[in-house]
């Protein structure tokens, strides 16, 4: 049984023969309605839809804007959560969700490999020289190799570390840069 159009757009009275809730509330709207730039939207716009509806691209890097040390807080915290974010019960074993994705074959280590890439981009993008990012692809490249090895990849996965290594590094290449 379908609905008719005109139930959808005006809903029928109430079988109590008093007024809801939401009947009051739509007579009494309070004030105008603004948008999320602070802009007033006019109520014969909203009757359209989303039929204009559409997002606009270009509006730049919504990460542009992060100091150098929000960027490098950005890469601990994201290396953390992939390789030491948990603590496997009754042991000191730590894991992070990168051994969990990492079960799933093949999949979860592609997935997982791309993320550490990423890390490596945005090390790059941090000013790491040639020689430290090389060495933070050979870390992602072991740990994806190596990753996609049933079960014991899964093992070598919580045990390498390799997101950690690589922020280790670049902190450490970090660390030995003058500041400006």
């Amino acid at each position: 049984m379908t609905m008719p159009d005109d139930d959808i757009l005006a809903p029928r009275k109430s079988r109590s023969g008093t007024q809801s809730r939401a009947d009051v509330s739509d007579r009494a709207a309070r004030g105008p309605i603004i948008d999320q730039e602070g802009h007033e939207i006019a109520p014969e716009t909203l009757e359209q839809g989303f039929r204009e509806f559409r997002f606009e691209f270009g509006q730049g890097n919504p990460f542009g804007n992060l100091t150098r040390e929000q960027r490098i807080a950005r890469l601990e915290a994201l290396a953390k959560l992939l390789d030491v974010a948990f603590v496997l019960p009754g042991t000191n074993i730590r894991y992070g969700i990168d051994g969990l994705i990492g079960l799933i074959p093949v999949v979860g280590d592609i997935i997982t490999t791309a993320i550490s890439l990423w890390l490596v981009r945005e090390a790059r993008a941090l000013g790491a020289p040639w020689y430290l990012t090389a060495r933070m692809l050979g870390n992602v490249a072991l740990d994806g190799v190596v990753g996609i090895v049933p079960f014991a990849g899964d093992a070598f996965d919580v045990m390498f570390r390799a997101n950690m290594r690589n922020v280790r590094l670049l902190r450490r290449w970090l660390d030995k840069q003058p500041r400006l």
